[in-house]
């Protein structure tokens, strides 16, 4: 597992709608196994291995993160901005701010960063609910023009956010959701090439999935996989105000977490259960009455159905700055889905009633 690659990608902003800059670095790392590297018109980056087999197994892993997006400049220099998926504005009033603004010169795409800081005010404080549209970020500027020297409407904000290691190989950071994700099923995927799987393998970083859903439906649509496997991270429920009740007891440092819903194939389920047995790899369970508001769903539901699982990754505090998340269950969902990947054959049988 190569740490140093995850925590590029979660170093690396790539805010739902801008996410090129994050898939730069996929196409870098998948460069070493695919066999082919596809980049659709939405955004998606798609690491594609043993392209002329009948069975095709999609790969998802969402490479957005929740943000903003400026949206305005005021006369005083402050920046107003949009929600890009669900953050809670209240998180970020005082915090660390970077603003990464775009713009082509020469033909060439530049990016800088621009320091800034969520305003404090009493009232802000006192105000019960807070919207997107009553965060100002405050970049230092004393007008309009200075601020627009340096940001432009559309540019990406979140918090400005490192790793750091914790106790008990946890860590944290913002945007674990879902770029742990996107880093499983890339290592997933070179690991089976690498272990000689001979099935097709498309590993896609998808882009959207935190505001419009386009990249699961766009790769689903135009590979027509076989199946397909969605990781993405699940509330852990062994931190304060969690209620193992809700959905299941889930723990850091428990292992891949299998989603028990009447969206998910329950053959699948039970492949990933063999596989587990045989690696010695624990398994948690969550229940979802419904739909899983995951890239899965969208899958799913695509041209005439795909059979899909939903591998999730503990995560506590879910769509905050402060995300954490265990080394150990990365690597146990990358064996495990590596090791499904040299099982799955054109004789499997999806039909849960045989």
């Amino acid at each position: 597992m190569n740490k140093e690659f995850l925590k590029k990608l979660l170093e690396t902003v790539s805010v739902s709608g801008n996410e090129e800059p994050n898939q730069e670095n996929a196409l870098a790392f998948s460069d070493g196994f695919a066999e082919a590297q596809i980049v659709d018109p939405v955004g998606s980056v798609i690491a594609a291995c043993n392209l002329e087999s009948p069975v095709r197994v999609l790969l998802q892993g969402h490479m957005d993160e929740i943000g903003f997006r400026v949206t305005y400049i005021s006369g005083d220099g402050m920046i107003h901005v949009q929600r890009a998926g669900g953050v809670r504005p209240r998180l970020y009033i005082g915090a660390p701010m970077q603003i990464i603004h775009e713009e082509i010169r020469d033909g060439e795409t530049i990016r800088t960063k621009v320091n800034g800081v969520g305003v404090v005010s009493s009232d802000l404080i006192k105000k019960t609910d807070i919207e997107d549209t009553d965060l100002l970020i405050d970049i230092g500027a004393a007008s309009k023009e200075e601020a627009e020297k340096l940001v432009s409407v559309g540019d990406s904000v979140c918090a400005d956010t490192c790793v750091r290691e914790l106790l008990n190989d946890n860590f944290t950071c913002r945007a674990l959701d879902d770029k742990t994700g996107a880093f499983v099923i890339l290592e997933a995927a070179k690991k089976a090439v690498e272990a000689g799987a001979d099935i097709g393998i498309y590993a896609n970083t998808v882009v959207g999935e935190e505001t419009t859903g386009r990249g699961a439906y766009f790769a689903a649509a135009n590979i027509e996989p076989t199946c397909a496997i969605v990781v993405d991270v699940t509330w852990a429920s062994d931190c304060p105000g969690t209620d193992p009740a809700s959905s299941g007891y889930i723990k850091l440092g428990g292992g891949p977490v299998l989603c028990k819903s009447g969206m998910v194939n329950k053959k699948m389920n039970r492949l990933l259960e063999a596989c587990a047995k045989d690696l010695e790899i624990p398994i948690q369970y969550e229940v979802a009455g419904g739909r899983t508001y995951t890239d899965g769903d969208t899958t799913l539901m695509t041209g005439r159905g795909v059979p899909m699982a939903l591998v999730s990754i503990p995560l506590r505090y879910m769509h905050s700055s402060v995300e954490v998340g265990n080394w150990k269950d990365l690597q146990m969902c990358i064996d495990l889905i590596s090791e499904f990947l040299l099982r799955m054959d054109e004789d499997f049988d999806f039909d849960p009633l045989s």
